[in-house]
């Protein structure tokens, strides 16, 4: 497989798992995989949480893919979208895990507008306790901060404290 073709895929497969992660957040852990996710929308003690499992459930198809794609002589696509798949879990660690609940440690403090506006998007996300009623599901992208704010005060569900997440 030609390289330029390969990174396409790569990149394709990056854009392709935010829609997917869109999906599987709003449908399965809001819906029956609640269960384990219920636990992200609590305060954490400890460094782990159920919700870490879906960690673990989504890097099984990455590890197969390259497992098939480097190892086992599958078509050599399998390899690119792997690490897709592979890529977008970094991706999704460093915005979620890292910057928005900050997991480690850091001093960064989000400047830019995307930056805000991920940020303020998942804290409006976590104004709603229960499996029913968020906003904002995606993870690379979201809408702006006052149409999730529309939604979620057309429900009642703004609560004081996320009136103005930072």
């Amino acid at each position: 497989m030609h390289p330029a073709l390969g990174i396409l895929l790569f990149l394709a497969t990056i854009l392709a798992m935010e829609g997917f992660a869109y999906v599987a957040h709003r449908w399965v852990m809001h819906g029956p995989g609640w269960f384990l996710h219920q636990s992200h929308h609590r305060p954490r003690t400890g460094a782990f949480e159920r919700n870490d499992l879906y960690a673990v459930i989504f890097a099984v198809p990455s590890i197969v893919l390259l497992l098939g794609g480097v190892q086992l002589g599958w078509w050599p696509g399998t390899t690119w979208i792997g690490a897709g798949i592979a890529a977008y879990g970094a991706i999704y660690f460093g915005f979620h895990d890292v910057i928005v609940h900050r997991r480690l440690s850091h001093r960064y403090v989000a400047r830019s507008r995307y930056m805000k506006r991920i940020v303020q998007a998942h804290r409006l996300h976590h104004a709603v306790e229960s499996k029913h009623g968020a906003v904002s599901f995606g993870f690379l992208w979201a809408p702006r901060a006052d149409i999730l704010k529309r939604r979620l005060k057309a429900r009642g569900d703004l609560s004081p404290v996320s009136r103005n997440p930072d």
